[in-house]
This record gives C-alpha cells, structure tokens and sequence, in this order.
C-alpha cells in the first residue's frame, strides 16, 4: 500500500485560512512536525498525527455568541472561518441534564447525562463528520467514505447527502438494521462486508490507498475528523457554567472520543476558560469486546487486539487505534477502564430509559452499567460533580431490549376487563 497515495485524497491546493488557527500536523509519538495536509501517519516514526494550532485570545463572551452547535468553537477546530457557509449538518450543542433520578438510584449528589442522542442523525458521530466533511472539501475530495460500526454510516452518509458528495459507506454484514436502514435512507452506496468492523477498516486502508480522491473520515483524515469530539468536552464545561467536572464517564470504541475530551478540557484550561482543576476520566466497554479494559486491569501499555462478541455493536472495535492513549488519559487522571457484560448492558440501557426518560442506545447502556460498577466498587467518588455520556439513540439498537419489555398486560375494551386485569 502507498503511503504517498493515502496522504492525497484530493488535489485541489489549500487556500489560505482552510484550517483557521490550526498550524500543523503534529506525532503523537515522537513529537515531529508536518504541514497541514491530507496525511495521518508520522513520516519519521509511523506514529498518528493530530492537529496543533496557533491558540487565539478568545474569551467566553466571544463563544457564547455564535450559533447553537460545534461552530460557536471554530476557533478551536482545524475549520475556516467562513465554515458556516458551506451546507453541513450543524451538530452539537445537546442537552446536559441533570439526572437527579439516576443520582439517587445510583447513590450519586451531583450527576448530569450528556445526551448526545439529540444530534441530527441521533449520535455524537455527527460533530466529527462535520469536521471530516469540511477537510474532505479543502482537500477537493471526490468521494466522501467510511468503514462504520453503524452511527458513523448514519452520519457520513446524512453529511454527504446535504453537501452534494458522493458517499461510499462499509459496515459489517451483521450490523442493526436499524442502521443500516438509516444508512441507506440517505442514498449513496452502502457495502456491508462479511466480517468484523476490523475486517471492514483493514479494506477501507486497502481502498484509500489505491483510490484517488477518497476521503475516508477514519482513515486518511482521521486527524481532522478526531478534533469534533473535543467538542464534547468544550460543551460539558460551558453547560456547567465553565467548570470542568470532577469525574466523567465515557463509551471506548477506538478511544478517539475519550482522549479528545481530555485534549478539549486541557485547551479550555490553557487558554484561561475555565479554572484549571482535577478530573478523572474512566473509560467503559463491554465485556465481549474490553481490549482496553483488559489491559488497563492487567497494567499493561500495549492493547492485545480481541475478536468482539457483544450487543454493542457501535463500540466493537478488537483492535481499537487510541487505546495506549486511553489508557495513558485514564491512568494520568486518576481514572480507570472498566467493562460489563452484555446482561450489564441492557440493565444499564433500561435504567436510564425509566429514570431519566432518555432512551439510550447500547453504548449508553454501557456507559450507565459501567457508571454503575465504579460507584459499587468505590472508584468513583459519589460525592464528586460527574458527567456520563450517552452518545446515541436507543431507536438505533432497538433488539437489545425488544424482548425485556412490553405491554403490562392485553385485555379487551371494557372497563371490566381493566379492573379484572388488576391495573388500578
């Protein structure tokens, strides 16, 4: 495969400004430096890139005043200035609330769900898309591609659909067909591939290394596309009226979110937006796919890839990218990684769903059961301000708990029968 190839999705050059304060592309590993431009693999080392940047002066006066989604932070995101011009999707800015009924059933004070179900094709997938779609335009990509464990097809193929730009989207054969269905409601090509969402990602590397003009969001400019879940972090600190929060729970499919939160609350401190105060990050799988947990549990630095067998789809990633990052986020934190078991899972989806009224899907499940065990096991500190995360819609993985709930009881239409059916 060519490293040349997968460094040019596109070929149109880069106009002035087409990433705003960004600077360059920075090694994750080995600290080296490369301009901006359609790459994700360190040159000398092999390591990831991420994105570095020239930080504005920016005050929260100046945030608060721009529109209700991801762009009031465009300052902070390898995006133009002018990024609202273009058709996207607008994510962001959902819903923090504060889940007092899930505090008491769990013996929390102070616990807030972020609900980033409310995003336009229900899972927090849309944020990074938006990010991946405007690289992909300043790159003059032609094609607009992903391998997804699902809400990624969702949102890759919604963005595509309402720029204009060709989508190509692989999933495994397996995946809900909710998803799916949701996937190709959009139009575009969608490609289901028998095997693991690993099979699915090793064939989207081989595409975007022989095709010109593929943008694959996760792939060849997975730099870009990282930076919109810092977004996550940037919103759970302004809706707490700009703290950090002390402790925050988090789903680890690749690991991306998890350590791209951690990134946006040290930028929040660096450029003086919030007081600069302790946190703790743990991360939640579940069992039948916990690479990193498992590594965590074990002291280990490296993460053993697994073959995933579990009801959470959207988080079965066995050989996930950013896992050594989770673990180095989780331990310099003070947090841990932790898994449940698929029986955790729906227990987890059904308690949030009957406590708080938000139907999550089974990556929330996750990160509720896990939220739950860290409380029991005493590593989560009930007393202390604690945020969870609930990245998608619980529509999407509907067979998780189709067959744990139902009508309380079938009568026929007299009051006789309701009575008799013992419903007062």
């Amino acid at each position: 495969m060519s490293t040349t190839t997968l460094s040019h999705p596109g070929t149109r050059p880069l106009r002035d400004g087409a990433f705003g304060n960004a600077v360059h592309l920075v090694c994750r590993e080995c600290g080296a430096t490369t301009a901006l431009g359609p790459s994700y693999a360190c040159r000398e080392c092999f390591g990831p890139l991420e994105v570095g940047y020239d930080y504005p002066a920016l005050t929260r006066e100046q945030v608060e005043a721009g529109p209700k989604n991801i762009w009031r932070y465009q300052q902070l995101l390898p995006v133009p200035a002018d990024i609202t011009a273009s058709p996207n999707m607008e994510p962001g800015f959902t819903r923090l609330i504060r889940a007092r009924n899930l505090g008491r059933a769990l013996g929390i004070e102070r616990l807030w769900v972020k609900d980033d179900s409310g995003n336009p094709t229900h899972s927090f997938k849309d944020r990074v898309v938006a990010v991946a779609l405007s690289a992909a335009r300043e790159f003059g990509s032609t094609v607009f591609a992903c391998p997804s464990t699902g809400n990624l097809a969702n949102a890759v193929a919604a963005a595509g659909a309402r720029a204009g730009m060709k989508t190509v989207v692989l999933i495994p054969d397996n995946l809900e067909r909710p998803k799916v269905v949701t996937t190709a409601v959009y139009g575009g090509t969608l490609v289901a591939v028998r095997g693991t969402y690993d099979d699915v990602n090793r064939l989207a590397s081989e595409i975007a290394g022989e095709e010109d003009g593929w943008a694959f969001v996760n792939v060849n400019v997975r730099p870009y596309y990282a930076e919109g879940s810092k977004t996550l972090g940037y919103e759970v600190a302004e809706q707490l009226g700009w703290r950090l929060p002390q402790q925050v729970v988090i789903p680890v499919a690749s690991g991306s979110q998890l350590t791209k939160v951690d990134k946006g609350f040290t930028e929040l401190v660096r450029l003086g937006l919030v007081e600069d105060s302790p946190y703790r990050i743990f991360g939640a799988q579940a069992s039948g796919c916990s690479p990193v947990a498992t590594a965590f549990k074990d002291g280990h630095d490296v993460v053993r890839p697994v073959k995933p067998d579990t009801i959470a789809k959207s988080l079965a990633i066995g050989n996930p990218a950013d896992g050594p990052y989770v673990l180095d986020v989780a331990r310099r934190t003070g947090g841990a990684v932790e898994d449940v078991t698929d029986e955790e899972v729906r227990e987890g989806i059904r308690l949030l769903a009957r406590t708080e009224g938000v139907f999550a899907e089974t990556a929330g499940g996750v990160t509720v059961a896990t939220l739950k065990k860290l409380v029991e096991s005493g590593r989560l500190d009930p007393d202390q301000e604690t945020v969870v995360l609930n990245t998608g819609d619980g529509l999407k993985t509907l067979d998780a708990v189709a067959d744990r709930v139902g009508p309380a009881a079938t009568i026929d239409p007299s009051y006789s029968a309701f009575t008799a059916a013992g419903l007062v």
